[in-house]
């Protein structure tokens, strides 16, 4: 496995999938591969916990 670049469907950065991240999505039974950089996975996930409250 190698390091992929992917573009962020939110920002439109390119971002690397790192070959640690791969194995660990394959180790947990991700199928899908990353959309967002990790800046917006954490911004959308404090979005998320926010509006729950």
């Amino acid at each position: 496995m190698a390091d992929k670049t992917i573009k962020c469907k939110d920002c439109g950065k390119d971002f690397v999938f790192t070959e640690g991240e791969q194995a660990f999505y394959k180790e947990k039974g991700f199928e899908n591969e990353p959309v967002r950089c990790p800046e917006c996975r954490k911004q959308r996930k404090a979005q998320r916990t926010n509006t729950r409250r």
